[in-house]
């Protein structure tokens, strides 16, 4: 009877050192390579965070069959080179089926060319706009394995055209970042720009990092603009923004996407940016934006809801964690293929947070269609990976990006068919 208790106690003891072990396997891993730390790490701070909101959401709900999703999270430092080298680890060691990032086109493109688009394995981008990662598509070089909750630079700049010249941005100097997402930003501006009627006097590229922008600011006033065009990240935007107004440049602004930031309008001074102005991709708030904004704040440790990227690194998140569970297993292919289904037109309304996922959960388990409905809105994915607009206006105003209006996806297909012609 001793040996046997002993026994008994020895499997006892054994079965519960080995639980951990086999919760462990039952995780599902996705890789995350973000930009968090040089010129775009509010960026990928905030996006991060947001990814790990939209899985303790999702695993709250039930995850995949019981199963937990973690993440692999990886520092791009802004770096192509040292994204590609993060990525190929978590591919070829940690052999994850899905890598979400970069933010930056400059590390996303890297990338997909180097890594996930030669081993077929599935990549969503939150906030890569550079037309590039569509024309690969269609040059048939990605696999179908890219996908982005942002929209085209293509299209970003019909809206940022006519949001300037709204705002009597008529005469606009252009600095931008030296790289693949500034220089397409222009080029895609310029032309519609000018074809609506207005003029750019000078475009002055940048390089990254540097202690100071005074002689970019300096050409770029050339001309004799009335305003701003900065096409930039946080950390250098604030310092090209500071060198242009210290200079006597107008202060007048166009912003990217991307400059909606608290910490640029802070290091550059609120006062400064009264006439600022810029364009997003999103559109009305849902049920997912009011949960979204009611509780990040919370859960990401006191980054503000409307910190770049946020929005939309949750509804990455979000997307690939549906896209797991009506794959059924962790395999690129299968999650590939359900990327576009569980945002199809026609399917259940889902919104964030850990209810609706649950929702989501037993409809797919039905075997029932569902359509997630994101924090920037409702989003479906053409064959190229892209999603439409609309676009949300805004200026900043009293120190807060304020939304001014909105620009449907209709209306900038028609003003882009019109410069076409």
């Amino acid at each position: 009877m001793r040996k046997m208790l002993l026994l008994t106690s020895m499997l006892t003891a054994l079965s519960a050192s080995a639980l951990p072990a086999l919760a462990a396997d039952c995780d599902i891993t996705v890789g995350l390579v973000m930009e968090l730390t040089g010129p775009a790490g509010e960026y990928g701070q905030a996006g991060a965070k947001s990814v790990d909101m939209a899985f303790r959401d999702f695993n709250e709900a039930g995850g995949v069959n019981g199963c937990k999703l973690v993440t692999d999270t990886r520092d791009s430092q802004s770096q192509g080179t040292v994204a590609v080298d993060q990525a190929t680890q978590l591919v070829n060691i940690k052999k994850v089926p899905v890598i979400i990032g970069g933010i930056i086109s400059s590390v996303s493109l890297p990338i997909l060319t180097s890594v996930t688009g030669p081993a077929g394995v599935v990549q969503v981008s939150p906030a890569s706009s550079s037309p590039t990662l569509t024309q690969l598509g269609r040059d048939g070089k990605t696999n179908g394995v890219f996908f982005r909750t942002i929209t085209s630079d293509a299209l970003q700049s019909v809206a940022a055209a006519k949001h300037a010249l709204g705002q009597g941005l008529k005469k606009i100097a252009i600095i931008h970042v030296n790289n693949d997402f500034g220089v397409n930003l222009v080029r895609e501006f310029k032309e519609v720009y000018e074809k609506l009627g207005g003029t750019i006097t000078s475009v002055t590229p940048y390089n990254e990092k540097q202690a100071s922008y005074s002689s970019e600011a300096s050409a770029a006033m050339a001309g004799e603009p009335e305003a701003l065009y900065l096409i930039s990240y946080p950390v250098d935007g604030a310092t090209i923004a500071r060198a242009w107004i210290s200079g006597g440049g107008p202060q007048k602004f166009m912003l990217n996407d991307g400059m909606n930031s608290s910490e640029f309008i802070s290091s550059v001074g609120a006062q400064y940016l009264e006439e600022a102005y810029g364009i997003s991709s999103g559109t009305s708030p849902t049920k997912s934006t009011e949960y979204f904004n009611a509780n990040y704040e919370a859960f990401s440790g006191g980054i503000k809801p409307d910190a770049p990227a946020a929005d939309r690194s949750y509804d990455a998140g979000a997307i690939v964690a549906l896209a797991i569970a009506k794959a059924g297993k962790p395999e690129a292919a299968a999650i590939k293929t359900a990327i576009p289904e569980v945002v199809a037109d026609g399917g259940e309304p889902i919104y964030a947070g850990k209810e609706e996922f649950a929702k989501a959960l037993g409809l797919i388990k039905e075997g029932k269609p569902i359509k997630y409905e994101g924090v920037i809105g409702p989003v479906t994915f053409d064959q190229y990976g892209d999603i439409t607009g609309p676009f949300r206006l805004w200026r900043i105003q009293g120190g807060e990006v304020k939304t001014v209006g909105e620009m449907s996806a209709e209306e900038v297909a028609k003003i882009k068919a019109e410069i076409q012609k």
